[in-house]
């Protein structure tokens, strides 16, 4: 299958729909919702998939991609379009495994943007939700973006985080947190003291 992101770049992918990409129309949604915040910015891209969201992380100018990825065939990929994406100035990285398991090496490790799709009958959600809250990756002012299906969706709850905007794409959905404004105001005071 033929993808292509930011800039009319074509994309390698793996065949099948083992990875099922974003759509370009999700992808260039989430990317005009977050205008004039990846230049610079550290995004996780958690079940990385093809990497096409981290790609189009990278063409649009993040400082630091990293992505997490439990299929074999789909980390060579990745690594093979980040690399010809990146700038000399950019970094990424890619791990592989439990995204549950992988987000503990990140700890207090921080994010401005997170892009998390699992497959959507998983039951990953609320474990990784929380794994992002209690290790602290999430940036103050940074945001998650959480695809879904959009039919009985029932997002999960995380206490210092709050839901500030819902999207649907046709059969896709996207829920993005952040975090709730009174802890951005505590962490702020906590790092000062």
């Amino acid at each position: 299958m033929s993808l292509r992101i930011y800039g009319n770049r074509l994309l390698k992918t793996l065949p099948g729909q083992d990875t099922r990409p974003t759509s370009a129309r999700v992808r260039e949604a989430l990317f005009n919702i977050w205008q004039g915040k990846i230049i610079g910015c550290r995004w996780l891209d958690l079940c990385a998939g093809s990497g096409s969201m981290g790609a189009e992380a990278l063409c649009r100018g993040a400082s630091l991609v990293v992505g997490i990825e439990q299929s074999s065939p789909a980390i060579a990929i990745i690594k093979e379009n980040w690399q010809r994406f990146a700038s000399q100035e950019q970094e990424w990285k890619v791990l592989q495994g439990s995204v549950v398991q992988r987000l503990k090496t990140l700890d207090r490790e921080q994010f401005d943007r997170i892009y998390f799709d699992p497959p959507y009958a998983s039951e990953l959600y609320q474990p990784v939700l929380e794994a992002i809250a209690k290790y602290q990756l999430l940036a103050a002012d940074g945001e998650i973006a959480v695809e879904h299906n959009p039919h009985g969706w029932i997002p999960p709850l995380i206490p210092t985080w709050e839901i500030c905007r819902q999207k649907v794409y046709g059969n896709t959905g996207i829920t993005f947190y952040k975090i709730v404004e009174l802890e951005q105001k505590l962490r702020v005071m906590c790092e000062e003291l």
